[in-house]
């Protein structure tokens, strides 16, 4: 599933675009109204959350041009909650409004609605490097066709979740602490630990690990 994410709010729009990679979604992002649109018309997303408010073109009109020619469903992002404008946005074809500020719980629930109302699939419930498979849910790992799972703790399952729905980036150490464990709750020798740990159940030879890698003096990141 790819949703396209367009805010010229850039802290919220990686706020969403977190929610969502936690939810299974491939992320795109734009900026403003007129890159949005073509961004949509060359990535083709399953979903479109998309501000009102934004420079260039506003999302009620990257909406009207939206649906003149595709069904894409469509979830406006807003600062107004006036009953005019939630009225003129689902006259103009989107199929949900959303007022800032909202809860990522809130955004999950209305983004899996509208794909169920629309027919289309819902986000997978599994994550994956390679023939590294995880299961946020059960928290369980395995490592390709017939091996038995590995089960985590749960921050071992928050380190994974992070590192995965991020795969292909490098994330620096105290962006991680702070998924983790929360702002301030761990240090880096901690995160060490930790990580030691998870390849110690993940990894074919944890001392020459194939899924997350260090970063000297940055972070770590897993291979999408």
């Amino acid at each position: 599933m790819k949703a396209l994410i367009v805010d010229d709010d850039r802290v919220l729009a990686d706020v969403v675009a977190f929610t969502l990679r936690r939810e299974g979604f491939e992320v795109i992002q734009a900026y403003d109204g007129v890159a949005g649109l073509a961004r949509w018309a060359d990535e083709q997303p399953d979903l479109v959350v998309l501000d009102v408010n934004m420079p260039k073109m506003d999302g009620f009109e990257v909406c009207r041009r939206i649906r003149a020619q595709a069904d894409t469903p469509i979830l406006l992002l807003t600062v107004r909650g006036e009953e005019d404008d939630i009225v003129s946005g689902l006259e103009i074809g989107a199929d949900d409004y959303i007022v800032k500020p909202f809860s990522p719980r809130q955004l999950v629930a209305r983004t899996k609605a509208i794909l169920r109302r629309a027919g289309g699939k819902t986000p997978p419930t599994e994550l994956y490097s390679g023939d590294l498979c995880f299961a946020p849910a059960k928290r369980e790992v395995t490592l390709g066709p017939g091996t038995a799972p590995a089960s985590l703790t749960p921050l071992e399952s928050r380190l994974l979740e992070c590192l995965l729905i991020n795969a292909g980036q490098v994330l620096t150490f105290d962006t991680i602490i702070d998924q983790v464990w929360g702002a301030g709750g761990a240090d880096r020798d901690m995160l060490r630990q930790l990580v030691r740990r998870l390849r110690a159940k993940i990894e074919p030879d944890p001392s020459k690990p194939t899924y997350i890698q260090t970063v000297p003096g940055l972070g770590y990141g897993v291979v999408k």
